[in-house]
């Protein structure tokens, strides 16, 4: 039996690529041929897993972190020359501690300089992926370090006139949020990032100004088109300035990974992610490895460290739903590596019965 494991990472636990080594592992043992695919939606594990589908290389950089301190970041090239940038390498929230977290200052400065870096060695095609920001600057960061690059004067209205009207920008996320309003980036993501009520009113206000000024600057404006509030509105500075066009992250790279060319001899599809519910149903990772295999026939199960609304889920045409994790474990105890592992291997354990029908 052929299995195909494409699985988003474990938050806080395990990456796709380690989630995947487990379960590859445990199955290899029971002499079930699997194949690994790396996953990831645009956010954590982005640029493993597109550099791995790529055949790509890494590039070292340093840039400036949301704080404007020197960081040290990677991005990657592939095979054809695209280059692959994943945000949060640059604007990312672990990048700060707790306390340092402040949106109001936070800059995706450091975006553009990973862009700079990627045009300076040639590329002009690029996948961008948009998650884990600690930002909500609606990219103005990001423009401003490409305008202080390839602009004569450093002004945003240059852009358009710049090398980067020769650049091809795809923007991988499943954020389908406007810039500003009610389900804007600052109200819908400003808390996780430390806004505190009174900031998300200020960065609301913010966003729906700079959107004004570039509307007249431009002549256009995305502000309102879904994905514009992607990583602090950094969907939005791509959208309104660089013509980029954005693609489910998760499409995206089943797409360059040859996904569905693997299911022709697959018999099984398990997918997966921390925590499964019927938002798992809204265009997320595993929804979007469920639609692939319901269009060739091959019955995809999901896996989770926790679900809620399984029936929901097994309704939406998954053929197996399972958490992992013993109900009276307490989320800070099932995301330790070695539980998590444990429950991993104690879920092949119980699956191997029916897999061996």
């Amino acid at each position: 039996m052929k299995i195909i494991l494409a699985i988003d990472s474990f938050k806080g636990c395990f990456s796709s690529e380690e989630v995947e080594a487990i379960l590859a592992e445990a199955f290899g043992r029971e002499g079930f041929e699997v194949c690994s695919v790396p996953m990831s939606d645009g956010g954590e594990g982005m640029l493993e897993a597109f550099i791995g589908a790529l055949n790509g290389r890494y590039i070292e950089a340093t840039v400036h972190d949301p704080l404007m301190r020197p960081v040290g970041s990677k991005y990657g090239i592939a095979a054809d020359g695209t280059a692959v940038i994943e945000t949060a390498r640059a604007c990312g929230l672990t990048l700060m501690s707790p306390a340092e977290r402040n949106p109001l200052v936070t800059t995706t400065y450091g975006v553009g300089e990973l862009i700079a870096d990627a045009v300076h060695r040639g590329c002009r095609r690029f996948i961008i992926g948009l998650g884990g920001s600690g930002t909500s600057d609606a990219g103005r960061g990001m423009l401003q370090a490409l305008a202080d690059v390839f602009t004569p004067n450093g002004e945003l209205g240059e852009l358009a006139e710049s090398v980067l009207k020769e650049c091809c920008f795809t923007l991988a996320s499943d954020v389908r949020n406007p810039l500003y309003g009610e389900n804007g980036a600052a109200r819908v993501f400003g808390p996780q990032k430390g806004a505190t009520p009174e900031m998300v009113s200020e960065l609301d206000r913010r966003a729906r100004d700079f959107a004004r000024q570039a509307a007249l600057l431009t002549g256009k404006d995305m502000s309102l088109a879904p994905g514009a509030g992607a990583a602090g509105g950094l969907g939005y500075a791509f959208m309104q300035f660089l013509e980029a066009r954005a693609q489910s992250g998760a499409d995206l790279l089943l797409d360059v990974s040859g996904f569905e060319g693997m299911l022709e001899q697959a018999e099984l599809i398990i997918t997966g992610e921390g925590s499964a519910d019927r938002q798992t149903l809204m265009g997320k990772l595993p929804e979007r490895v469920l639609q692939r295999g319901l269009k060739h026939g091959v019955p995809v199960w999901l896996v989770a460290g926790r679900t809620q609304q399984v029936a929901e889920l097994q309704a939406a045409g998954f053929a197996r739903v399972d958490c992992i994790t013993p109900p009276s474990m307490c989320t800070e105890e099932a995301i330790r590596p070695a539980n998590a592992r444990k429950h991993l291997e104690e879920w092949v354990a119980r699956v191997l019965p029916e897999l061996k029908r």
